[in-house]
């Protein structure tokens, strides 16, 4: 079965899996410049996901991304509502907010996202990356949902009104229980916008049975950033 997401290579950013829901499957009057989309056709615009992968997924193969998490469940379901934006990290480093934030700009200049509805996940090493990166752009994402990961907790109230749900396993042995409870409990300090969900009987793979549950999805398209009154 031919892949559904499309190999984006970067210089100057991190090479990404794209995934395009089927009502922007291109046509023959469709083309791809660059990272641009050139179209006659006018796109609406639609919520966007960015998706960061763990440490495992490390690497300059893509297919490596689809392991886990958003990237592997797209792969089966053709309708997913999102445009799904899964980067890829190189071997021996870790998640780097200015190349994330280069990446995101360049996605948001070529493809019909909808700023208003942009949503930040991601697993483990994807998890702390997706705290950290709410902390040091919170204006950009509209709501976040970082599994089995941690952060600073000091950074709390840079992104205290940003809708967050957070995920662990209570028997995780890889990223301690403690690393969500710190950030949920700084957050919750300042009066967040926070949910936390603990499974008791989960370790370290607390990704799958949350990016399997509709109710993520949903929660996400709950929120969208209003517009300014001019």
């Amino acid at each position: 079965m031919p892949s559904l997401q499309r190999q984006v290579t970067s210089i100057s950013g991190y090479n990404y899996l794209l995934f395009l829901p089927d009502e922007l499957s291109l046509d023959e009057g469709d083309v791809y410049d660059g990272l641009r989309l050139r179209t006659q056709r006018q796109h609406p615009l639609l919520p966007t996901i960015l998706f960061l992968h763990g440490a495992s997924e490390r690497g300059s193969n893509l297919d490596d991304v689809k392991r886990h998490g958003i990237a592997k469940i797209v792969e089966q379901h053709p309708d997913f509502p999102f445009i799904v934006i899964s980067p890829q990290c190189p071997r021996g480093e870790y998640w780097n907010v200015e190349r994330l934030s280069v990446l995101l700009d360049k996605v948001i200049a070529s493809y019909p996202v909808d700023p208003d509805r942009l949503y930040l996940t991601g697993l483990s090493m994807g998890g702390y990356g997706t705290w950290h990166l709410a902390a040091a752009q919170p204006e950009r994402f509209t709501a976040i949902a970082p599994i089995c990961g941690g952060g600073n907790p000091q950074a709390a109230g840079k992104f205290q009104n940003l809708p967050v749900w957070a995920f662990h396993g209570a028997k995780d042995n890889v990223v301690p229980l403690s690393e969500s409870e710190i950030m949920v409990s700084a957050l919750k300090a300042r009066d967040g916008n926070v949910k936390f969900t603990v499974y008791p009987e989960a370790a370290h793979d607390s990704w799958t049975q949350t990016y399997n549950n509709p109710d993520l999805y949903e929660w996400f398209l709950q929120h969208q950033r209003q517009k300014a009154v001019r």
